[in-house]
């Protein structure tokens, strides 16, 4: 966290969503409890990889739209008993901005499948598809600061095994 500390934001939530309880709440935490985290979200189809394309970039958000900051998830998740340590996973779920572009899930993106997306190779999607593969890549960038990066994380959608 120390590292990140030049990419620190203000923390706020709009005041139409409710509130969090006081004990993942704090002036600390609405000072600079939010991260400045650019995220992209790529697509390969099983047609990209055959034809030797790279990912599709389709989305780009950014982590200061989280509904909870790191803070408050990791409290949550650890005030029931939860042992986490140093090093562990913690998903946080999809990260949407506040603009239709920055929806960070296809379903998001394809208005639930009325409105597919276009790719480079002419192919839509409204849906993930057998073969499909996602790229989460996330960066703090800042001019005068040294940038983080986090690597990327793929994932394939593979098909149904029957049974």
């Amino acid at each position: 966290m120390e590292a990140l500390a030049p990419f620190r934001l203000p923390f706020t939530r709009s005041p139409n969503h409710p509130q969090p309880l006081s004990y993942l709440d704090g002036d600390a935490l609405r000072a600079y409890g939010g991260i400045d985290v650019q995220l992209s979200v790529s697509l390969q189809t099983e047609q990209m990889r055959l034809q030797g394309q790279e990912a599709q970039v389709i989305s780009r958000t950014n982590f200061k739209h989280q509904h909870w900051c790191v803070s408050q998830m990791l409290v949550q998740h650890t005030v029931g008993g939860c042992n986490l340590s140093a090093g562990d996973i913690l998903g946080t779920g999809t990260i949407s901005g506040p603009t239709p572009e920055e929806a960070g899930a296809i379903i998001e993106l394809a208005q639930a499948g009325k409105n597919p997306i276009s790719l480079n190779t002419g192919e839509k999607r409204a849906f993930l598809n057998d073969g499909d593969a996602v790229v989460l890549r996330g960066v703090c960038e800042r001019p005068g600061a040294v940038s983080i990066g986090f690597g990327e994380r793929q994932g394939e959608v593979l098909p149904c095994r029957g049974e």
